[in-house]
């Protein structure tokens, strides 16, 4: 997710793969799909940006279920871009969903939940630093 383009409200902005073991995982759909594997630093160990192959321009991540990913469902997520993430995993709550992650911040790139809703989906809600 680029931290220069501001996503507009409502639209899908990023879209994460948490599993135990982002190296195979990544290589895997480095092969399948040909997306272009770029190591991210986590401190002691690395997820990815998964790359476009034709523009370089970073299309999903595939992430390790440790640190503050540790307790992510092992599922692709999509981070739904919100006005005020707070505010949003609030009326979540009222209107009959869980929160699953509760509200936190991301170095430099926003905020963001997880949550379910009353159907059993799960999704991330995201605002932009």
């Amino acid at each position: 997710m680029s931290q220069s383009e501001k996503p507009e409200v409502g639209t899908i902005s990023w879209t994460d793969l948490t599993i135990e073991n982002a190296e195979d995982v990544n290589v895997f759909y480095s092969k399948v799909v040909g997306w272009k594997s770029e190591p991210v630093d986590m401190g002691g160990y690395n997820d990815y940006n998964m790359n476009a192959p034709q523009s370089g321009k970073p299309m999903v991540g595939i992430c390790h279920a440790r640190g503050s990913n540790a307790d992510l469902p092992p599922q692709w997520l999509v981070y739904i871009t919100v006005e005020d993430v707070d505010e949003s995993a609030k009326r979540c709550v009222e209107l009959g969903g869980k929160v699953l992650v509760e509200p936190k911040g991301m170095a430099g790139y926003g905020r963001y939940c997880v949550i379910q809703d009353p159907a059993g989906a799960v999704a991330a809600l995201y605002t932009p630093a």
